[in-house]
């Protein structure tokens, strides 16, 4: 379980095809805090750590990415030295700063728009259509792992805006137009539509 509040920018540092697909990321953690085994959301992607290390002072895990994660995911299109946001699991007592976000991706969205407004970027996404449904305004999104408020919504189109904050202490100060990115919807949102449904409403 996760907050969508990014903890630490990391870095592709090696992709290996050995039947699943194996990523080293470099990071900021301290290689000695993370357990084998621990989980760490990966662009939004709930990802298990299999080994940890650190080479000339640069500490890094690496995790394993089945075929059905990348077909779901922006990981197949990742590439050594790419960054990525990084965030470690809850832990009971933490503050809950974001929302709760669960690492596990429902589609992908793409950056169809972006521009300026004073310090901060609004940008636009296009959504799959089945998961359009699931986003309000003022609700709750997480892209490529960052919990974020939606501003509007139009059909399949919704709109955040990131300030320099989070352009600064994210992947967000490098989005493009025509990036796919990680989607995963609220899980309140799923399951008030999935209530409304039985009841016919």
């Amino acid at each position: 379980m996760f907050t969508g509040i990014i903890t630490d920018v990391g870095k592709v540092a090696a992709l290996n095809q050995r039947g699943d697909l194996r990523a080293r990321i470099a990071c900021g953690y301290d290689s000695a805090t993370i357990d084998i085994g621990a989980s760490i959301a990966n662009n939004g992607v709930c990802l298990t750590v299999v080994n940890t290390g650190i080479d000339a002072g640069q500490h890094w895990f690496d995790v394993d990415i089945s075929a059905e994660t990348l077909s779901k995911t922006n990981i197949g299109a990742w590439k050594v030295g790419q960054p990525v946001n990084l965030e470690r699991a809850l832990c009971v007592g933490d503050e809950l700063g974001g929302h709760i976000v669960s690492g596990h991706v429902d589609g992908l969205a793409e950056v169809v728009e972006m521009h300026d407004e004073g310090d901060s970027t609004r940008v636009t996404f296009q959504a799959p259509a089945d998961l359009a449904r699931f986003i309000a305004p003022k609700g709750s999104v997480a892209l490529n792992g960052t919990s974020l408020t939606v501003n509007g919504v139009d059909g399949c189109r919704f709109d955040v805006n990131f300030i320099d904050h989070t352009k600064k202490h994210t992947i967000w100060g490098q989005v493009a137009v025509g990036d796919r990115i990680n989607l995963e919807i609220d899980t309140l949102a799923r399951y008030v539509a999935r209530l409304a449904e039985m009841q016919g409403i």
